[in-house]
C-alpha cells in the first residue's frame, strides 16, 4: 500500500535545523504523529514528502521556508503596553507568551524586546524563516 492524499498514515519522525540542532521528533512524543495526508494538518512540505512512501519506507527531506511556516515577517514583531500583560512575571527578552486569538485557539509568542513602558512581541512562528530537515519513517497507512 502506498501513501496517497487522504489516508490517515502514522509516521516516525525528527525534526532538526542546518545544525544538527533537534527541535522535535516523535520519541519525545513517546508516540508516531497520526494525521491524514493532504488535510492540511502538518506542514506543505511535510505533507506532500509521504507520497508514494510505503509503510517502513524511510526518507530525509529539507523543507525550505516556503514549504514550511513561511518566512520571518518583521511586521509581525509587535509593541504592546506592559501594562496589558500579566502582572505575575516580570517581562524578558526571550519569553515565550501565550497569545489567544478570537476563536480562542493559543498560539506563542517570543519576547524580543523589553522597555520600561512596552514589550516587542515576535508573532511569528518559531520555525518561520527556518529551513527545517527530517527523517521520516511510515509506520501505518489506513
Amino acid at each position: 500500500m502506498t501513501v496517497k492524499k487522504g489516508d490517515k498514515v502514522k509516521v516516525e519522525y525528527t525534526g532538526k535545523f542546518e545544525d544538527g540542532t533537534v527541535f522535535d521528533s516523535s520519541e519525545k512524543h513517546g508516540q508516531p504523529m497520526e494525521f491524514e495526508v493532504g488535510a492540511g494538518k502538518v506542514i506543505k512540505g511535510f505533507d506532500e514528502a509521504l507520497i508514494g512512501m510505503n509503510v517502513n519506507d524511510s526518507k530525509n527531506i529539507t523543507i525550505k521556508p516556503a514549504e514550511g511556516y513561511g518566512d520571518h515577517k518583521p511586521e509581525l514583531i509587535q509593541p504592546v503596553p506592559r501594562d496589558q500583560l500579566p502582572k505575575e512575571q516580570e517581562p524578558k527578552k526571550g519569553m515565550i507568551l501565550m497569545m489567544k486569538m478570537q476563536n480562542g485557539q493559543q498560539f506563542p509568542a517570543q519576547i524580543v524586546e523589553v522597555t520600561d513602558t512596552e514589550v516587542k512581541i515576535d508573532l511569528n512562528h518559531p520555525l518561520a524563516g527556518k529551513t527545517l530537515i527530517f527523517n521520516l519513517k511510515v509506520v501505518e497507512i489506513n
